[in-house]
């Protein structure tokens, strides 16, 4: 008798069990509708076990499968060469987290900006084949807090691209082809343009004056004659390698000010340059450190 009643107990069970297993199981086939469509893709969440200190425990994981009809293989063919990076969901082809999108050496050769998730905060872009910015590109993303386009091949950047970037605080467009450089937000507290051919024509002459909170200013490696005007705020500036001749007492300190003193400023770099920093003395007394360069 007992056992007649486990078997009626057990029976049900195992029947509603096997039916719940096979509904988990149709979220991986393809076609199946379980899962979430997004863009022709859907993401499955999964628990996975994994073991930390001799304990196991369960964690979210998403597995990314194509929607296919019932019965469809998948196409595995990879893109044809030449293919356009922009036809494809910028969070397909790049890495989206949240706030945050890293799109580095993108292949095939992603030649301009994405278009990017409206709550974009970080874009990093580096090691791409970009080569203008223009004022559309970012127009939209007034989230943006820090853009990293370092390594591509950038020879142009519109006036205004980054205007509406109130938030923006750290710009790097190292590495790449700049002649000149565009209107840059005020709120910056980092930017490097090291390894350009940024001439001084090519820096307007208040172009980081009225950079308020600047703290980090690299502009290494380019084809400078002079040192542009550095706010009072910077703490770091990278200038070697250029090809500076000389310096002034109004380069760093005030020449009509004997009191004006730079505690802030920490550390130069113009080693690498053609002038003799030893023939300018009186151009460093404000200064608590003295420049990195030549002195004799």
């Amino acid at each position: 008798m007992k056992a007649l009643l486990f078997t009626c107990m057990l029976v049900p069970w195992l029947v509603a069990a096997s039916a719940r297993r096979s509904d988990q199981d149709s979220q991986l086939i393809p076609g199946s509708l379980p899962a979430r469509e997004l863009n022709g893709y859907f993401r499955i969440s999964m628990f996975c076990n994994s073991q930390r200190a001799g304990q196991y425990m369960n964690r979210p994981c998403f597995l990314l499968q194509r929607a296919l009809p019932l019965g469809d293989e998948p196409d595995d063919s990879p893109i044809s060469e030449g293919g356009d990076p922009i036809d494809l969901p910028t969070c397909l082809l790049c890495v989206c987290l949240t706030g945050s999108v890293y799109c580095e050496e993108v292949s095939p050769d992603m030649t301009s900006v994405p278009t990017l998730p409206k709550e974009t905060a970080y874009l990093y872009a580096r090691f791409n084949k970009i080569k203008k910015i223009s004022t559309k590109d970012f127009a939209d993303i007034v989230t943006l807090k820090r853009i990293d386009l370092t390594g591509n091949l950038i020879s142009e950047i519109e006036d205004g691209a980054f205007s509406k970037l109130v938030l923006l605080e750290e710009l790097s467009l190292a590495e790449n082809r700049l002649v000149k450089l565009p209107m840059l937000p005020a709120k910056l507290t980092s930017f490097n343009a090291n390894n350009n051919l940024l001439k001084t024509k090519g820096v307007k002459a208040n172009a980081f004056k009225k950079m308020t909170k600047l703290i980090n200013l690299f502009l290494a490696d380019n084809q400078l004659e002079a040192v542009p005007q550095i706010p009072d705020s910077v703490r770091t500036i990278h200038l070697q390698n250029n090809n500076i001749t000389e310096v002034s007492v109004n380069t760093f300190c005030r020449s009509n000010d004997t009191y004006y003193l730079r505690p802030s400023l920490n550390e130069v770099r113009l080693d690498g340059n053609p002038v003799v920093l030893s023939k300018y003395p009186d151009s460093f007394t404000c200064m608590k450190v003295l420049p990195v360069g030549r002195y004799r």
